[in-house]
């Protein structure tokens, strides 16, 4: 790119004001750092962390024709996800073959009337309505650990922790507890989101080479759909599905379509995020297991001291993996973003992942150290400095319930079970998730009396 050039479309309105306001283009990566990366067949994160790493927490690069704008520093971070996400939008989410316009792909005023429906169900007092539900899918996990602890049989860790989470949303959706049948339906969804990355770009393509996979999905949501308009409820009274059918009587806009994309979004996002990050949390304690028992030894049980340093395992474990590794927006007008000038058209790449490990604002960042969250001063105070789940309006509606969830189920598993792993990953695999690449084959010790 000439050093001189603003990011974007140099005729585009307002980029004659932008450039008397500030002299500073994005810097940008050389297209041999680019060929260098592409002849290694690596993956996206390894180039982001090289542009990162040269040019700073706002630099730029192309893979086609345009440039493309790597965020992390955290005032860009803040910028564009929270001061600003009129100026940097959401175009097309990637995972809008599996959950249509549900509300994580939704844009304009039906994002903001899906959201504000959904919002109250997430905070407060709907969070406590699915307590207990969660309570419920955490016990059926750990007993079904003590069977496998007094047999000694070995299982698939990230299996099992996709199985509680799905339970977990499961139940909060509708009410039930998660049935073998319904489970083997539902890892349609964890097999739609692994291949999206990899699908063929036309639309019609890609939707062929997963549409047995989505069928199987929309069958169940169907069933369940027609089960709640039936008035039928579970053992845990009415679930978060109730709250979308009865929408559908004062809200034309809730067709059958919406409501379908609206519940598979929710199984989406509300397991596979939360699964693949318990996944990391034990293999981390199983490379660092004086964690686990500085964890278990700050209180008693049930006591705000271990909860705290429960959460800060979750927390640090979020920090070295976060929920969406990469944010994509796009520029709809010419802006200054930290001092350098960013056309309307730029698309932005926001990354966690890479904040996450910016030693200027984490020391030491590739080490497992959970007392960030709990030491004063043991992290960056700025919003954009930590972002498991975003920043700004559009920030993870599931956050509170991710967090309870993953603290619960610990808080259960933790005092009684420690895992013996037979194998564990070596490489993550950078998806819509950051996930172990591989099985995770486990043990588990007779449990602790």
């Amino acid at each position: 790119m000439d050093s001189e050039a603003t990011l974007g479309s140099p005729g585009s309105p307002g980029s004659a004001a932008q450039a008397t306001r500030t002299e500073r283009p994005v810097p940008e990566a050389e297209p041999e750092l680019v060929r260098r990366w592409r002849s290694g067949g690596g993956e996206l994160v390894e180039l982001l962390s090289q542009v990162r790493e040269r040019f700073g927490g706002v630099a730029a690069f192309r893979l086609g024709p345009d440039p493309t704008v790597l965020v992390t520093d955290p005032r860009a971070v803040q910028h564009v996800l929270a001061q600003h996400p009129d100026r940097y939008v959401k175009r097309s989410h990637r995972a809008r073959l599996l959950i249509g316009d549900g509300v994580l792909a939704a844009t304009g005023e039906a994002w903001k009337s899906q959201r504000r429906l959904l919002q109250s169900q997430f905070t407060g007092p709907g969070m406590r309505r699915y307590e207990h539900r969660i309570t419920g899918a955490a016990r059926t996990t750990a007993e079904r650990w003590s069977g496998y602890a007094r047999t000694g049989q070995t299982f698939d860790v990230a299996r099992e922790m996709r199985r509680f989470a799905l339970d977990a949303i499961w139940r909060s959706l509708t009410g039930h507890p998660l049935d073998d049948g319904t489970e083997h339906e539902l890892d349609a969804v964890a097999a739609v989101a692994t291949a999206l990355p990899t699908l063929p770009a036309d639309v019609t393509d890609a939707h062929v080479a997963v549409a047995a996979d989505l069928a199987r999905i929309d069958a169940v949501v169907r069933h369940a759909v027609d089960a709640a308009r039936a008035g039928a409820s579970g053992p845990d009274g009415p679930g978060l599905l109730h709250v979308l059918t009865d929408a559908a009587t004062e809200r034309p806009e809730y067709t059958d379509r919406l409501i379908r994309d609206e519940l598979v979004t929710l199984l989406a996002a509300g397991h596979e995020t939360t699964a693949t990050t318990l996944t990391w949390l034990h293999l981390l304690l199983d490379r660092h297991p004086a964690a686990r028992e500085q964890a278990l030894a700050a209180g008693g049980e049930g006591s705000a001291q271990r909860r705290q340093a429960v959460q800060a395992l979750v927390h640090e474990t979020l920090r070295l993996y976060p929920s969406a590794w990469i944010l994509p927006r796009h520029a709809t007008e010419d802006d200054t973003l930290t001092g350098y000038t960013v056309g309307a058209g730029t698309d932005i790449l926001v990354c966690p992942y890479l904040t996450h490990r910016d030693p200027e604002l984490w020391p030491d960042p590739e080490h497992f150290n959970p007392g960030r969250f709990t030491a004063p001063e043991g992290r960056p105070t700025h919003p954009g400095a930590y972002f498991p789940f975003g920043i700004g309006p559009r920030a993870c509606l599931g956050l509170q319930f991710a967090l309870r969830e993953s603290t619960v189920l610990l808080e259960h598993l933790l005092p009684v079970h420690t895992l013996t792993f037979s194998a564990t990953p070596t490489k993550a695999t950078y998806g819509l998730t950051v996930r172990p690449a591989g099985p995770t084959p486990a043990t588990l010790a007779p449990p602790r009396t």
